[in-house]
């Protein structure tokens, strides 16, 4: 009697960290009533009163058997769910939200959580806002000035409407099954069995481990030319680039048509300074050869920890990123000005034209820039209005799609042509400014750090669902942890050295897992819905089969163009 006496939670203290189910990665308020998960590991307590907070044993244990009680049967059958009276009280319970957050619940108001109708969108914007921004001048230049805004607007349209039919597709469900509870890959088990449940992860880590090899080409594209910089000035080294570029302050370079032959480094020839250390230098910092290298010191350790939740407290740092490249945008296009010339079919030395037939690379980049239909029940289901979960996921949407319009319009507008071309246009488009750039080198130097913090959590991610699926357990020995990091690391710096194109990668990874997630699933799973009520009709049909003719369309192109 005197243990059931002891409180859950304890202050600081000992006891060995224990693992905790692959669903706590997510947060679903509904889970209170459910799944209960109320025990996280002791690292995964952020900013809780200035204190961290320890879970005790007791604690731990009945944790793992509510779990263990709950996938007895399946997430409809209630009849293993805990009874409230075994819970700890509301204000001792502690979720982990899937953007890397413990938050305490100090009560819920109809088992939804607090977070108002601007955190919940930004929250949105904030997520989807990653690394595809680089490549949205990029993906401009080759569908064609008008055509890109064209394409922006319609794909996003489009992935708007798809994951509005995600969040949808637990209330199509017949109302005899509790489905409050329930995520897209459990809707996709429910409608197509094992193979909606294995396909959805098959899909759901192609487009993790895509965004992990992203972040190992661009991170090591930002730690070379970062490394690059401080030597330069440590070393008080004059530089003359024998990349084509403009001159003035603010230089654009075009480093994809050099004018000389060059080293591998793609960088400089010097004007003052000790050559044989210089060439030590180049040989030893390869932006293509050494410094991919370089950052399994850093990451493969890192990928390793049981929790990476403490570089959840990072993720500042992404919208942080985003505003500054926003701020460098501006900036630079005041300084350059239009350089636009509307040529619509035909080429010119210069330009391009307004409508090209490499759009299709476009779309792929834009279905994973739009794309966040994994999670979005999850993001919605702690909004505090939940009557306007689609009004508040279409402003998300709205913002999104106008921060990738203000950069690619802006990116490709001011670009100086002539004396360049349109096509010197890169992949990411910071290459197109060199090293010894200001801003650029702050805007690499803040995107290194994020990336840094924020790969372990797409590393923890890539393991609670696949060692969460086939051994039932998120780190179930360091050396299968090891095993799939590896791999990991591995696909990422293959990359890095032979394909070390973002924009590739991008539209690649974009297309595949959008296929399933964006246009198939959720249409199929619509269709479905409404012949079992019978009120499918032909228009209806006739929409949502052309969706899924189009990512799939998509998807070939990719390998075509």
């Amino acid at each position: 009697m005197e243990e059931d006496t002891k409180p859950l939670l304890i202050p600081d203290g000992g006891g060995d960290e224990s693992d905790y189910g692959i669903m706590n990665i997510q947060f679903s308020p509904e889970d209170l009533k459910c799944k209960r998960p109320f025990h996280v590991e002791p690292t995964n307590i952020v900013s809780v009163n200035d204190d961290t907070q320890r879970v005790t044993d007791e604690a731990s244990a009945m944790n793992k058997r509510i779990h263990y009680y709950g996938r007895l049967t399946s997430p409809s059958n209630r009849a293993m769910i805990a009874p409230d009276h075994v819970l700890p009280a509301p204000d001792e319970i502690y979720v982990y939200s899937p953007l890397g957050t413990a938050f305490k619940m100090d009560g819920c108001t109809e088992g939804y959580g607090k977070n108002s109708s601007i955190v919940t969108i930004f929250m949105i914007w904030n997520t989807m806002m990653g690394t595809s921004i680089l490549s949205i001048p990029w993906g401009i230049k080759q569908a064609g000035f008008t055509n890109g805004i064209i394409l922006i607007l319609l794909m996003g349209l489009l992935t708007l409407y798809c994951c509005y039919r995600v969040l949808k597709s637990r209330t199509m469900i017949e109302t005899s099954k509790d489905t409050s509870n329930w995520e897209f890959p459990d809707v996709c088990k429910h409608y197509f069995g094992s193979f909606g449940q294995w396909s959805s992860l098959l899909f759901s880590m192609v487009s993790l481990v895509g965004a992990m090899v992203v972040y190992w080409v661009l991170m090591s594209n930002f730690l070379f030319n970062t490394g690059k910089f401080i030597y330069n000035y440590v070393h008080d080294i004059n530089v003359t680039d024998i990349i084509p570029g403009t001159n003035g302050s603010t230089r654009v370079i075009c480093p994809g048509i050099p004018s000389d032959p060059q080293p591998d480094n793609n960088s400089e020839t010097l004007c003052s300074a000790n050559n044989s250390d210089f060439e030590s230098f180049e040989m030893w910092w390869g932006k293509s050869k050494t410094v991919p290298f370089y950052l399994i010191v850093v990451l493969l350790p890192l990928l390793n920890l049981k929790s990476p939740s403490f570089f959840a407290k990072f993720n500042v740092l992404g919208t942080v990123s985003v505003v500054y490249l926003i701020f460098l945008v501006t900036m630079k296009a005041a300084h350059l000005g239009f350089h636009i010339e509307f040529s619509w079919f035909t080429s010119n030395k210069f330009f391009v034209p307004e409508f090209r037939i490499l759009f299709p690379q476009f779309t792929g980049v834009l279905t994973l820039a739009f794309f966040i239909h994994n999670c979005v029940i999850t993001l919605l289901q702690n909004n505090k209005n939940q009557e306007n979960n689609v009004r508040d996921l279409s402003i998300a949407y709205f913002l999104v799609g106008l921060t990738y319009l203000y950069v690619g319009v802006l990116i490709f507008a001011t670009f100086p042509s002539p004396p360049l071309f349109k096509e010197c246009i890169e992949q990411n488009f910071l290459d197109n400014f060199p090293s010894n750039d200001i801003m650029s080198f702050v805007a690499r130097m803040f995107l290194l750090f994020q990336m840094m913090t924020v790969y372990p959590l797409l590393g923890y991610l890539a393991r609670v669902q696949l060692l969460g699926q086939f051994f039932g357990n998120v780190y179930p020995s360091i050396f299968h942890v090891l095993a799939l990091n590896i791999a990991i690391v591995g696909a990422g710096v293959a990359m890095a050295i032979f394909y070390p194109n973002i924009g590739g990668i991008i539209r690649y990874s974009g297309a595949t897992c959008g296929l399933a997630f964006v246009f198939v699933y959720p249409s199929l799973i619509y269709m479905i819905s409404l012949r079992i009520v019978g009120k499918l009709t032909w228009p209806i049909l006739i929409t949502h089969i052309f969706i899924i003719i189009l990512g799939l369309a998509n998807l070939i192109a990719q390998f075509l163009l």
